[in-house]
């Protein structure tokens, strides 16, 4: 259990320092992704499932609506 937990940590990181030196706007949101692939199971390792349903959900729409501003703001 241990090894799970360090190894979503460092993806949360790594996802992190990715997303701080990344330019491109896509580039963050896939940055975003994987720190939300790192927190997830250790929001569900800590036993809120309930949040973790939560932010499943939300996680993905706030992505479509960040994509869609992009997309307005490019044409």
């Amino acid at each position: 259990m241990i090894l799970l937990i360090v190894l979503c940590c460092i993806m949360v990181l790594i996802g992190g320092i990715y997303a701080g030196y990344a330019r491109d706007p896509y580039t963050k949101l896939i940055a975003l992704g994987v720190m939300g692939g790192g927190v997830m199971p250790l929001i569900i390792a800590r036993g809120y499932v309930d949040i973790a349903v939560a932010l499943a959900i939300i996680i993905p729409l706030s992505t479509i609506f960040v994509l869609q501003l992009f997309k307005k703001g490019v044409a």
